[in-house]
Parts: structure tokens; C-alpha cells; sequence
């Protein structure tokens, strides 16, 4: 059985090896909906007459890396970070609160490649793993509350060539992401207007600019 496993482990780092592998880094905006978290924002008189609209604006880091499988199919494996801040200055102080979200996502792309330049459109799904921390108006301590949820990506990205295997990239993301009610030690954020727990959910469009590496 052990052999088996050498065996098969071996096999696939050699695929690995003789396969056209890319890596990509990128940084970029989500511009994403999240009705329940908004919701709670807006109706917790937290925020005083600054009031969230419909989508808000959050930064994303990303980095990615792709095994080639055949002539216009690739298998990729993505992992972004995704960084939202709010704000306010309210009677009783200072209201914050900044969510994190970690997402995993495994993808498989179809692949248009021509001399200089290459195209991949395709989609993916995996893990998300959500952080929040809230800061209440006169409270010197903050909380903190977390969540596993899962999502769905579809993706369109081009590169152009640079200067030997270096491309510029751009990417294009259209996202949902269920990613749960986030809790500390059992207790749920609670939007006391609307009498329900807080959830992370969203839909997100993302664009993102950097670089392409071909090994």
C-alpha cells in the first residue's frame, strides 16, 4: 500500500514537472453587495447620518498558480484576501468595524494563447473563511467574531507580454460567497431593528491589475 502511494505521489510530481505551470499575483477592488451586514450598519445607530449604500468597496490581494492540461485547459489553485473597513464618528465616540476574508478556490480555466498574449476564462469554487472585529462607540475593547462559509468564482483574465516569460495581467471576478453568520463562543452579531442574526453574505464584481509569470 505505502509503494502504492510513493508510487502515485511520484506520478503526479512528474506531470507537474513536465507540465507548462504559471504563477500570477494581483491586487485589485471588490465592489461587493452584502444586504445583512449593511443592514445592520445602517439600523444599529452606530453610524449617525452616514449611511452605507447598496455595494461598498473592499481591497483584494491575490495569488495564484496554474498547471496546464491539455492544449486550452488548465487547472488552477487561487487564494485571495479580501479587506473591508468601516467607520464612524458618533455622540458617544467611535464605532468600527472590519471584516476579513480568506478564500480558497480551486478553478479550471479554457485558454485562448497566441503569440505575446493568452486569455483564460473559467470558474471555480472553495472555503471561505471570514473575520470580523467590531469596536463599539465608548468601549476601549474590541470583539471578535468568525465564520466558515463557501463560494462560487467565475473568472475572465488576460495577459500581454512584457519581456521574456513576464506578462501584465488583468483579471476580472464575479463572485458569490455565502459566507455564514460570524459568532464568538456561540454568540452571533444580532441586528436588534430587524430582529435576526448578521450574516457576511455577498455578491461581488472584483478587477484586479498585476503580474504573470510563466515557468
Amino acid at each position: 500500500m505505502k509503494l502504492r502511494i510513493i508510487f502515485l505521489l511520484v506520478s503526479i510530481f512528474s506531470l507537474i514537472s513536465i507540465a507548462q505551470v504559471d504563477v500570477r499575483v494581483g491586487m485589485g477592488l471588490d465592489f461587493f453587495n452584502s444586504p445583512s451586514m449593511v443592514d445592520y450598519i445602517n439600523q444599529s445607530n452606530f453610524s449617525g447620518i452616514e449611511e452605507l449604500s447598496s455595494f461598498s468597496t473592499s481591497i483584494n490581494f491575490s495569488g495564484e498558480v496554474g498547471v496546464k492540461v491539455s492544449d486550452d485547459l488548465q487547472i488552477a489553485g487561487d487564494l485571495a484576501y479580501q479587506i473591508y473597513s468601516y467607520n464612524s464618528n458618533v455622540a458617544l465616540g467611535r464605532y468600527d468595524i472590519t471584516s476579513n476574508n480568506i478564500m480558497p478556490s480551486a478553478l479550471i480555466y479554457y485558454m485562448i494563447e497566441g503569440a505575446g498574449y493568452n486569455f483564460k476564462l473559467g470558474g471555480g469554487a472553495g472555503l471561505r473563511f471570514v473575520s470580523v472585529e467590531q469596536t463599539l462607540p465608548a468601549s476601549v475593547s474590541s470583539e471578535k467574531f468568525s465564520s466558515t462559509g463557501f463560494g462560487l468564482l467565475l473568472r475572465a483574465q488576460g495577459n500581454t507580454l512584457l519581456s521574456d516569460n513576464i506578462y501584465a495581467n488583468i483579471c476580472f471576478d464575479f463572485r458569490y460567497d455565502r459566507n455564514g453568520t460570524p459568532e464568538n463562543n456561540g454568540r452571533k452579531l444580532y441586528n436588534n431593528v430587524l430582529k435576526e442574526d448578521v450574516n457576511f453574505n455577498q455578491l461581488a464584481l472584483g478587477i484586479k491589475l498585476g503580474l504573470y509569470y510563466k515557468l
